[in-house]
């Protein structure tokens, strides 16, 4: 596995929360919605790394 996708996957649920918080404080949903997909999908790509680590040990 590549040393760069943990910190890409971060990058994302980070990228997400912000957009989320401008979302809100904006009252714009469309930016609600965007910022809430980049963080769930980049969560769930951390835990598939986090899995995928724990049986290949």
């Amino acid at each position: 596995m590549s040393t760069g996708h943990p910190f890409r996957n971060k990058a994302q649920d980070l990228k997400g929360r912000i957009t989320e918080r401008i979302g809100r404080a904006a009252r714009n949903r469309r930016l609600q919605r965007e910022g809430r997909t980049d963080r769930i999908s980049g969560n769930l790509k951390q835990s598939g790394d986090k899995i995928k680590n724990a049986f290949h040990r």
